[in-house]
């Protein structure tokens, strides 16, 4: 069985005066990024994502601090801590998705193959069961 933790790693570019990561379509992101977005100041103890998406392929960075990512096709779940801004989550259709463990200073950049679609969401895991049924 493949595990539900594929990792990208994004090779880092610099010299003396820094480090620079680049992202790009079908090179270092498996997908055309038709939407980019990031989570930050997310409060101690809370959780985010709890939800899955229809047809949606992400991967998630965390270009600051660090967050804990569980991941469930229906079948087994997995963890994976985000922690280095060289090393993304791919995340695919029909996988549900919470992050977890926020550090105060983390940045969580998602990047999105498609663009934002609500009806895309299934925002409940019993809903999330059903459709894998299906």
């Amino acid at each position: 069985m493949l595990s539900l933790i594929q990792i990208v790693h994004f090779p880092p570019l610099g010299d003396e005066r820094g480090s620079l990561v680049a992202l790009e379509a079908h090179k270092t992101v498996p997908f055309d990024v038709k939407r980019v977005y990031y989570i930050f100041g997310t409060q101690e103890g809370v959780s985010r994502g709890f939800h899955a998406h229809r047809a949606l392929q992400q991967v998630a960075v965390c270009v600051t601090g660090k967050c804990r990512i569980l991941l469930d096709d229906g079948q087994r779940s997995e963890e994976v801590w985000l922690d280095s801004p060289t090393k993304g989550l791919l995340i695919g259709d029909l996988v549900w998705r919470e992050m977890h463990d926020f550090s105060v200073d983390c940045v969580l950049l998602v990047l999105a193959s498609e663009h934002y679609d609500e009806t895309d969401y299934i925002r409940s895991y019993d809903a999330f069961k059903q459709v894998l049924k299906s």
